[in-house]
């Protein structure tokens, strides 16, 4: 028998993963006229290209609200096309929306590609910054913030550190200045952080981009465990959350079209973010990671210790099923209540919702966004 050895020109190989190198920002999904939806050039003072969004109202003189997603999601949460959603009620309400695309977002490659960051880069930069160019534009009207998880969190460490004062009002959904994790979410975050820094540098989210034979594989396996839902994408994030054993969502709560978009929705998330997250969630509270670098000293050690420097009314969210963050916005609200009783903090609990549902949710305009209305509507 004669062996042929192949022809190195023509045999097939695997397909190389397509990694984002580009800084350009992915196009964003909505329904709305393209000529009402203004996409912004905004670059940071530390040389990074974000993505800042003003949808035009068609009139002057309302107040403003910026929206602030969570890492790995992007301006797209609140711009679902197959619902009724966040920026459609605030149009209806006489509101100008403005969504800020920061450095962890799903439209930007940052997460896989490109210069590595901790949560102090969006606290020091990426919000305050935002918040500045909004103000050139809008005067001295109302300037209102709504923000989700990780955008919470980060814009608590700003306003703590005094960076975005006078702001009308803060919604925070989700997680504040006191984050709560589950025991079994906390350990495996901080297992992964150590066993898989070495292979790997951030968890996927789409199975079929990375394949069934690439080193991802074993991350999906584990999230398919006791899974009731076969999609791969939604057992990682539903299931397990990046891993972590967590939950991100109630399942029944998002439309056949949005969960069939996850991937789209949420992105890679980074592990070596990890260490500055372990620090927050060991500390209870939100710290700075950076203690000897001075461009990071404008922010503070300890958020809650400098909590007295809230200037703002603040509602806190939170859905009584959140799978990630517990009751991280109840012990906020006890806590403030305590140390700092001058502040002007409200809680309101979601029934029945989870975290990313409050605004990925069929039913969340109904549900949910009737109290942020409020909120806003007594302060405007």
């Amino acid at each position: 028998m004669i062996f042929r050895t192949p022809n190195p020109r023509t045999t097939t190989r695997p397909a190389l993963r397509r990694v984002r190198t580009t800084t350009a920002l992915r196009p964003l999904s909505h329904r709305l006229d393209p000529a009402k939806v203004e996409e912004i050039p905004f670059r940071t003072s530390d040389g990074l290209r974000l993505g800042l969004t003003r949808i035009d109202p068609g009139d002057r003189g309302r107040p403003a609200v910026l929206l602030l997603h969570g890492h790995t999601a992007s301006a797209d949460m609140f711009l679902l096309p197959e619902t009724r959603n966040l920026v459609d009620v605030l149009l209806d309400e006489g509101y100008e929306p403005w969504l800020l695309d920061w450095r962890g977002s799903r439209r930007l490659p940052y997460n896989e590609t490109g210069r590595r960051y901790t949560y102090d880069d969006v606290a020091l930069y990426d919000i305050p910054e935002a918040v500045a160019h909004i103000r050139t534009r809008i005067g001295d009207r109302p300037l209102f913030a709504v923000a989700h998880c990780i955008g919470s969190l980060t814009l608590s460490l700003s306003m703590t550190a005094g960076l975005v004062p006078g702001l009308a009002g803060v919604v925070s959904q989700g997680v504040f200045l006191t984050p709560k994790l589950a025991g079994r979410t906390s350990l495996r975050m901080t297992l992964a952080g150590e066993l898989l820094k070495s292979r790997i540098d951030h968890i996927p989210v789409d199975f079929r981009q990375v394949g069934l034979w690439s080193k991802y594989t074993p991350l999906f396996a584990l999230a398919s465990r006791k899974a009731t839902c076969p999609d791969p994408t939604c057992q990682i994030l539903h299931n397990s959350a990046w891993g972590t054993g967590a939950s991100l969502f109630v399942h029944e709560h998002l439309t056949d079209t949005t969960h069939g978009r996850l991937a789209d929705l949420l992105g890679p998330a980074p592990l070596w973010i990890l260490p500055h997250l372990r620090r927050i969630e060991l500390a209870r509270t939100v710290v700075r990671w950076h203690d000897t670098d001075h461009r990071y000293r404008a922010l503070p050690q300890n958020a809650l210790d400098a909590a007295a420097r809230i200037d703002t009314p603040v509602l806190l969210l939170a859905g009584s099923e959140n799978g990630l963050w517990l009751d991280s916005q109840q012990l906020c609200h006890d806590v403030l209540a305590h140390r700092e009783p001058q502040l002007d903090v409200t809680y309101i609990e979601i029934p029945g919702y989870g975290h990313l549902d409050t605004f990925l949710g069929r039913g969340a305009a109904l549900d949910v966004y009737g109290h942020i209305l409020d909120f806003l509507g007594e302060r405007r």
